[in-house]
């Protein structure tokens, strides 16, 4: 047996799977490839996309911050790559993306309070002193949010280890290195 892990063509998943990537080209034009991996499993493309299209009490804009975030602590080029384009079109500069991948973001007051915690619980799977959660408080955020920015770094981190063992190409535009 091939270790290699390929992008997986519609005729090579099971029919369940083969539903699930029409319903994907029908929204996105085409499957991403880091979505075609999880194909392999007859649930966990299921199971994934229900994840991360649950509801959640995040605006998209915090959602791709979170997420740029976790990408960038994770090095998952693949995932800075599509997210970067994502959240230019959910209305964040290019700029804008860079420095919340530092870890920042000085031009929104709230917005840097999500980024700084989703950085240190990124980082150190730990709140630290707790002061991070205290300013995310602080600057309007519930313990709704607090919940739901967890589930969504575990969502984030399940798709930077996906593409840091699979290595499957990367079908977007390379974002920029914050260097």
């Amino acid at each position: 047996m091939e270790n290699t892990i390929k992008v997986l063509k519609r005729e090579e998943v099971s029919a369940k799977n083969q539903q699930i990537f029409d319903r994907l080209k029908k929204a996105y034009g085409a499957v991403p490839n880091l979505y075609s991996t999880l194909a392999y499993s007859e649930n966990a493309l299921e199971a994934y996309i229900n994840l991360e299209s649950s509801n959640t009490s995040l605006t998209s804009k915090e959602i791709e911050a979170a997420t740029l975030v976790v990408s960038e602590v994770n090095q998952c080029f693949y995932c800075l790559s599509a997210h970067t384009m994502v959240a230019k079109l959910k209305g964040f500069t290019e700029e804008q993306t860079l420095e919340i991948r530092r870890g920042e973001a000085s031009f929104d007051k709230k917005l840097d309070a999500l980024v700084k915690l989703t950085k240190q619980l990124s980082e150190n799977r730990h709140p630290g002193d707790g002061v991070l959660v205290t300013h995310f408080f602080e600057a309007g955020y519930t313990k709704e949010n607090l919940i739901d920015l967890i589930v969504h770094i575990g969502d984030r981190t399940i798709s930077n280890i996906l593409h840091a063992v699979t290595q499957v190409p990367n079908e977007f535009p390379r974002a920029k290195s914050i260097c």
